[in-house]
């Protein structure tokens, strides 16, 4: 039988890589922009058109119209069908001169807009606060739930508080590379927090159940399937039995990630490529990481009761 886990030093270091990688990430966009992921205006306050063009309009024109004004964080977004023409646009707050001059720039290099259906609003920097704290507690939340369900799962499980705190030690991994990555797009590519970033971030707290719940299932399946093997062989075993059935379904869905990002239109691309690299973590810490760090504490606690124990 093939041992995975026995290789469970170079998964570490790997990860270690990743980690280190993605805090210099943020470390770097904190020096160069102030903040460790670049905020968009859905926290920070901006404003809001929905442009009525007379004629059809692509996204990559009113985008370079955008970015030839400095607003290269601009959300551009089709609104009902195709044959309406109808965009929003989502930018930072300017001066009114500054959105008249726009307006001008958008009808001479896109198309022209109708006037009277034209609608602008603004967010206010307030109402963006609140909803970043709604979302950061949204995220507390969501761990918190993920604790106390591994937790009521695994009860009769021998040490069953392992699993939960295992869970949470690999969502923690995920979510470090996944904030990293988002760091590093925001210096490349001018990517910014936004609603849908927060959507992708909830997910990816989804993936990092996922794949756990179905390994430490099979282990909880064969503890006594197997009693006079070692706690490694059992696990070991319990890994390469869900193997195929966990990688089937991951590519499956990953397959489905990547046409989105290649052909889905650069305002989903942020949100669908954290999810992606959430998939991969995912499958990667509940395999590799998360299981071997059982054995590793397995291991650690079979040495300490046996020093504990009177010559």
């Amino acid at each position: 039988m093939f041992n995975i886990v026995e290789k469970r030093r170079w998964y570490f270091l790997f990860s270690a890589v990743l980690i280190t990688l993605s805090i210099a990430a943020m470390v770097a966009s904190y020096v160069q922009y102030g903040q460790v992921l670049r905020i968009g205006i859905d926290f920070t306050g901006g404003s809001i058109f929905v442009l009525p063009f007379e004629e059809t309009v692509t996204e990559d024109q009113i985008r370079e119209v955008l970015t030839d004004r400095g607003l290269e964080g601009a959300i551009v977004q089709a609104l009902g069908a195709p044959e309406e023409n109808r965009w929003q646009v989502r930018t930072r707050e300017g001066p009114a001169e500054e959105v008249g001059d726009l307006l001008d720039a958008l009808e001479a290099e896109a198309g022209t807009i109708d006037r009277g259906e034209l609608t602008f609003d603004s967010i206010q920097p307030a109402v963006g606060a609140e909803v970043a704290r709604a979302a950061g507690l949204a995220v507390l939340v969501a761990s918190g739930a993920i604790v106390i369900f591994m937790w009521f799962a695994f009860r009769r499980v021998p040490k069953a508080g392992r699993y939960g705190m295992v869970t949470v030690a690999g969502l923690g991994h995920n979510l470090v590379i996944a904030f990293g990555f988002y760091a590093l797009m925001g210096m490349v590519a001018g990517w910014e927090v936004d609603a849908l970033f927060l959507t992708g971030i909830l997910t990816v707290i989804g993936f990092s159940v996922e794949d756990k719940i179905v390994v430490f299932d099979r282990i909880r399946e064969n503890i006594p399937k197997y009693p006079t093997e070692s706690y490694e062989t059992m696990v070991n075993r319990s890994i390469l039995e869900i193997l195929h059935r966990s990688l089937a379904t991951q590519l499956s869905a990953i397959f489905v990630l990547v046409a989105i990002i290649l052909f889905g239109g650069v305002t989903l691309r942020p949100f669908m490529s954290v999810i992606l690299v959430g998939m991969l973590t995912e499958t990667y810490s509940a395999l590799l990481i998360a299981v071997p760090l059982l054995v590793m504490w397995d291991r650690y606690s079979r040495r300490k009761e046996a020093r504990a124990r009177p010559a």
